[in-house]
């Protein structure tokens, strides 16, 4: 069993948690995932199965999600599952004023990650760092947002705002959410999180725990193909010989878009055999980077 699957991770759940309840459900050991999504958010998570876990560092990055911003509560994890450390009623905050704002929050910004998350220091996760209490200087990091669109905006004593986000790989909405409470004076935290997009993966076409259970007890469970994930990376096709050569390990003449340095690789039946590396020298050479061989 090799491939890619959608999973729309429920709430309550880590990344971890889904991972360990696949290897039980599809009763193999070899799965990983393409994205870690916080115990509160729902949605998409790419999972890899089998020969698909050796392919997970080459997985876009680019993201989309619906995220609920509550205005006037601040939290020790910026989302709700935190202990409330300011509250306070807000007035005469506008839409017309967030607008205003949210040019800001667009392109290459500087982001400092919340305390509580899964980013190392000194080869210690953060979350377990604030756990224990420790006073902690979380480096400034860029991130990417492509896009930021209003989804919906109601009025009340805790105002809620519904955005959705395209970004980057790396970037946290529970950041955004308290920076955006910052500049707008009243804080904010993160209600409500829904990735929708990830590697290609849309919400649309995602599998709940039951799903997976159901297709698998039916044998209808069918994985992603390996190569879905990497549809935006360049491609170079062998002939036969070269295929038989690259699939030893042998080092491949051939002329490629110098600008990159992956390539997805086909043999010379158009079977997905792994990921190419390029190596300039006095003539260009691309060699084996991940060998998955074909029909194995």
């Amino acid at each position: 069993m090799n491939g890619f699957l959608n999973l729309n991770k429920p709430q309550n759940f880590t990344s971890h948690d889904c991972v360990a309840k696949l290897r039980k459900i599809l009763k193999t050991k070899k799965i990983g995932h393409g994205g870690t999504l916080d115990p509160l958010a729902t949605g998409v998570l790419p999972i890899a199965v089998g020969k698909a876990t050796r392919l997970l560092q080459f997985l876009p990055s680019e993201k989309a999600y619906k995220a609920r911003i509550k205005f006037g509560i601040q939290t020790t994890t910026d989302d709700l599952e935190g202990e409330i450390i300011r509250q306070q009623e807000v007035k005469d905050l506008t839409l017309t004023k967030i607008m205003d704002i949210l040019p800001e929050f667009i392109g290459e910004i500087d982001q400092i990650p919340p305390a509580y998350s899964a980013i190392k220091k000194d080869g210690k996760k953060l979350y377990d760092l604030a756990r224990k209490g420790a006073v902690i200087d979380i480096p400034i990091r860029k991130v990417f947002i492509n896009k930021i669109e209003i989804l919906n905006w109601q009025e009340s004593d805790y105002p809620e705002l519904d955005l959705k986000i395209v970004c980057g790989g790396g970037t946290y909405i529970r950041a955004i959410a308290r920076d955006l409470g910052e500049k707008m004076g009243t804080g904010a935290t993160l209600a409500n999180l829904q990735r929708t997009l990830s590697c290609g993966m849309t919400l649309e076409n995602s599998l709940t725990f039951e799903d997976v259970i159901n297709q698998k007890t039916e044998e209808k469970l069918s994985l992603i193909n390996l190569d879905f994930p990497l549809q935006n990376m360049p491609k170079i096709y062998l002939n036969e010989e070269e295929s038989k050569n690259w699939l030893l390990g042998q080092k491949i003449s051939k002329i490629t878009e110098a600008n990159y340095q992956f390539y997805c690789t086909y043999n010379h039946e158009n079977q997905f055999i792994g990921i190419s590396e390029q190596r300039e020298t006095i003539e260009t050479n691309i060699k084996p980077k991940i060998v998955i061989y074909p029909n194995l």
